[in-house]
């Protein structure tokens, strides 16, 4: 690795998932001002997530299930005059 390049300032961080309040402790060099109480009692700087592999749809799979019905549905009703006036 090439010196110099590379951070200095790592230090232990939670990521917290702000839709379901799920959080992750790592490393990072991520400035941030808030902080949080992590499940070990201490407290750490928080970057605020809006999505995390706990409620991404692609990792639920929830995706899927919502999304086969609700295309069908949402098509037919968008043509659902032009079909009446075929008939």
């Amino acid at each position: 690795m090439k010196k110099g390049i590379h951070p200095e300032n790592y230090r232990l961080v939670v990521f917290k998932d702000m839709s379901n309040d799920n959080m992750i402790l790592t490393r990072s060099c991520a400035a941030t001002k808030d902080t949080v109480v992590y499940t070990d009692g201490n407290e750490y700087p928080v970057v605020k997530l809006e999505i995390s592999n706990t409620s991404h749809p692609f990792f639920t799979g929830k995706l899927k299930l919502v999304d086969t019905a609700g295309r069908v549905d949402k098509f037919m009703n968008k043509y659902k005059r032009h079909f009446e006036n075929k008939k």
